[in-house]
């Protein structure tokens, strides 16, 4: 009970640019994992991000694919999720919120709430995810603390309330003060390293020697307004996901990001139980459950080995016992399972709920979703893969190495990076995706990481769906009828694709006992 109690295992989501990767690798910093932070943006220290470690995303300054990494802070072991914000990816961050008990929502405070981070918050709310929101980049010129409230709270449909406030901001920030520990605290800007903090009473004259009295006044001010307007913060109302504390701060200056993990780590709830199909599943359950809710290919590249992230839900996860892998009925041991600190890895012997072990995969084994249990069948559910919205062919470029090229794609689409359709008329590959840009790091990924080359062909489809019918005879017209636009996906289950929207109002209309479904998940 200990052990969960003290586990933390959160997302950080925001749409992109909003400073997500720094926000993480200011946490590692606080957490010792990392002793200089890489400076994203300088091109004087040839270092990237930590937690961006795919070719892809060195070159583009972007994070492509949720990372997972782990730390100790003050008797807490945190297990934070670096998510990909690009809307092209945002199937993966989806996956991702599954796998948390609660989720850090970083804002950027020159643009406000944006379309991303809107989506975002709404699958929070679907599952009831407790959030906390960080109004980065203070150091610049912004909006007014007090309007960005008003606007998360009417673009989130969320109460906020305030647990640190920002002095001045742009070139005049000073600092934050911590409402929620009632203490000042002023630090050097610092990208580098965590610096040393001086400790201010807000009513003292040593408060004006540091910031300025007009700082200080507009400060005074400032927080009697925020007393008089917001509630007492209520942990309950935060765990339930009614209210979302908000703290401002410069991730890349270190401001205000200390304050945040130390309230943090106080106030977000430990591993909640998960619900499976057949029962509701405990963390301080005796036997091991755990799902699988991310697959990477080639994280070393050496190894040409997948790596599937499982999330433990109960009991204890430990190295070399017999787990049966529910799906395929086989008992299977893990000899190096590994614990991750983005790409950098060790193994462990044991874990708790809460935690995310690295499971390798060689043959393929896992899908997005598998449970591991101690024998028990159960389903976890919640991990769909949503209708794609772009469609390709793909082709094999280069004939002498269609062996790479088709392990390669099996690989990549097992990922559920994009997903993958059969075309039953000419037999044809078709790729969907959600998003253009996961069309090119398919093919970056094939060319460098498998050697294979591919080569894109148009398509023109509309909307893929998945379909089903009780009547048996009804489903055959409807494939008959429809034989040059049906495919099959990956696991053999029959797949629509419709070329406009009204051809698919058209079917829906004509075959009532065909049911039409737009995630895999039925």
């Amino acid at each position: 009970m200990n052990e969960i109690e003290r586990r933390r295992t959160f997302a950080i989501i925001s749409h992109p640019d909003a400073g997500k990767t720094t926000l993480t690798e200011k946490f590692l910093l606080f957490g010792g994992q990392i002793q200089v932070a890489g400076a994203v943006k300088s091109n004087k220290i040839k270092k990237t991000a930590t937690s961006d470690w795919m070719d892809i995303e060195k070159q583009r300054g972007i994070s492509v694919s949720t990372s997972v990494m782990e730390f100790d802070y003050e008797g807490y072991k945190v297990n934070i999720l670096d998510t990909p914000g690009h809307q092209d990816f945002a199937e993966d961050t989806y996956r991702t919120l599954t796998a948390v008990d609660s989720a850090i929502i970083v804002v950027d405070s020159a643009k406000g709430v944006e379309t991303q981070t809107r989506k975002l918050m709404e699958v929070c709310r679907m599952r009831n995810t407790p959030v906390i929101i960080f109004i980065n980049k203070m150091d610049r010129e912004g909006r007014d603390p007090f309007d960005l409230l008003d606007q998360l709270e009417e673009e989130l449909k969320i109460k906020t309330l305030p647990l640190s406030w920002p002095i001045g901001q742009g070139l005049r920030f000073k600092g934050v003060y911590n409402i929620y520990e009632q203490n000042l605290n002023l630090f050097t800007p610092n990208k580098q390293r965590v610096t040393e903090t001086i400790e201010v009473e807000i009513s003292s004259e040593e408060l004006d020697n540091q910031v300025g009295t007009d700082f200080a006044q507009q400060l005074r001010n400032d927080i009697e307004l925020i007393d008089g307007v917001y509630p007492e913060f209520n942990i309950e109302e935060y765990r339930a996901a009614q209210t979302a504390p908000v703290f401002f701060g410069s991730a890349l200056n270190n401001f205000g990001v200390q304050e945040l993990l130390n309230c943090f780590v106080k106030i977000a709830p430990s591993p909640k139980p998960t619900q499976a199909e057949e029962r509701i599943v405990a963390p301080e359950d005796s036997s091991f459950t755990g799902f699988i809710f991310k697959i990477t290919a080639n994280i070393d590249p050496n190894h040409r080995s997948c790596i599937a992230f499982c999330k433990v839900c109960s009991g204890k996860f430990e190295r070399n016992q017999p787990y049966l892998h529910v799906r395929n009925k086989k008992t299977m041991r893990f000899s190096s399972p590994t614990q991750f600190m983005a790409q950098r890895k060790s193994t462990v012997d044991s874990a708790f709920p809460g935690d995310i072990v690295g499971l390798p995969d060689s043959g393929g084994q896992f899908k997005i979703g598998d449970t591991l249990t101690e024998g028990e069948i159960l389903h976890f559910k919640g991990l769909p893969s949503f209708s794609p919205e772009l469609f390709k062919y793909i082709e094999n470029d280069d004939p002498m190495k269609s062996k790479q090229f088709t392990k390669g794609l099996e690989q990549l689409m097992n990922e559920g990076v994009a997903q993958l359709f059969i075309n039953q008329f000419n037999n044809r590959k078709i790729v969907g995706t959600v998003g253009q840009l996961q069309f090119e790091v398919i093919q970056y990924r094939l060319e460098h990481e498998y050697n294979a080359k591919c080569r894109w062909e148009p398509v023109h489809l509309h909307k893929a769906c998945w379909i089903e019918a009780d009547n048996e005879v009804e489903l055959e017209n409807f494939k008959k009828r429809k034989y040059q636009y049906m495919a099959k996906d990956t696991e053999g289950r029959d797949v629509f694709l419709a070329d406009s929207s009204y051809m698919l109002t058209m079917a829906q209309q004509d075959f009532e006992h065909v049911k039409f479904h737009f995630t895999s998940e039925f």
